[in-house]
């Protein structure tokens, strides 16, 4: 039961999925940058979301 109540919730998301167009475009879009740039930041830095938000805000 306790396991249900925890699966339940959805925990933040703490990375990427670089394929996904919706979470790629979505993204892009919150960091101000383009995919083409968003694709390619993730092979330089990785797909943790706060690693790439401090990627494009340094």
């Amino acid at each position: 039961m306790i396991v249900d109540q925890i699966s339940a919730k959805s925990a933040p998301k703490t990375h990427l999925d670089i394929y996904d167009t919706q979470a790629r475009s979505s993204m892009a879009a919150r960091l101000g940058v383009s995919e083409d740039r968003l694709r390619k930041a993730v092979h330089i830095v990785g797909s943790r979301i706060s690693t790439l938000t401090s990627y494009f805000h340094k």
